[in-house]
C-alpha cells in the first residue's frame, strides 16, 4: 500500500504520523512530501521510504497514493501560511486515494465542532482509521 504523508512548516505532525505508521503496520511504502525542505527532511528522518519537497512532488505523489494523510490545510489553497499552493490543494482533493485529514485548528483554518486535540490524539485516531481501512480491504 502506498501511503502519502504531506506536511509543512517543521514537519512535526508528519514525523509523528510516519513513526506511528511504521510502528503499527508492515509493508507500507511511505512517501513524505513537505511543503518545504525542513518538513521533508524531518519526515525522512522519521522513517519515510522517500521524501520530496514542493508543489510538483505533491501532484505526482497524489496520483500514486492509496491513502493521503495530512492536516486539513492540505486541501485549502494558501493554507499553512501560504505553503499549500492552489495546485497542491486541487491535487489532494481530486486524488483517487482515500484522504485522512487531521483537524488541526490553526493557521486561520478553524473547524467548528471539533475540539482542540493534541497531536498524539490525532495520530492515534489516524492509525485507528488506517486499521479500519485495512480491515475493509481484506473483506473485499
Amino acid at each position: 500500500m502506498n501511503i502519502l504523508v504531506i506536511d509543512g512548516q517543521g514537519g512535526q505532525l508528519g514525523s509523528q504520523l510516519i513513526k506511528a505508521i511504521n510502528a503499527n503496520f508492515s509493508g507500507m511504502n511511505i512517501t513524505a512530501v513537505g511543503t518545504n525542505a525542513v518538513a521533508s527532511a524531518a519526515m525522512l528522518k522519521a522513517g519515510a521510504n522517500q521524501a520530496a519537497t514542493g508543489e510538483n512532488p505533491v501532484i505526482v505523489a497524489c496520483r500514486k497514493a492509496d491513502i493521503i494523510i495530512g492536516p486539513v490545510g492540505i486541501v485549502i489553497a494558501d493554507s499553512l501560511f501560504g505553503e499549500v499552493t492552489p495546485k497542491m490543494a486541487v491535487a489532494v482533493a481530486q486524488a483517487e486515494a482515500t484522504r485522512i485529514l487531521l483537524p488541526v485548528n490553526k493557521c486561520d483554518n478553524i473547524i467548528a465542532g471539533v475540539p482542540v486535540l493534541t497531536m498524539s490524539v490525532l495520530v492515534e485516531d489516524t492509525i485507528s482509521k488506517m486499521k479500519g481501512l485495512a480491515m475493509q480491504a481484506k473483506s473485499c
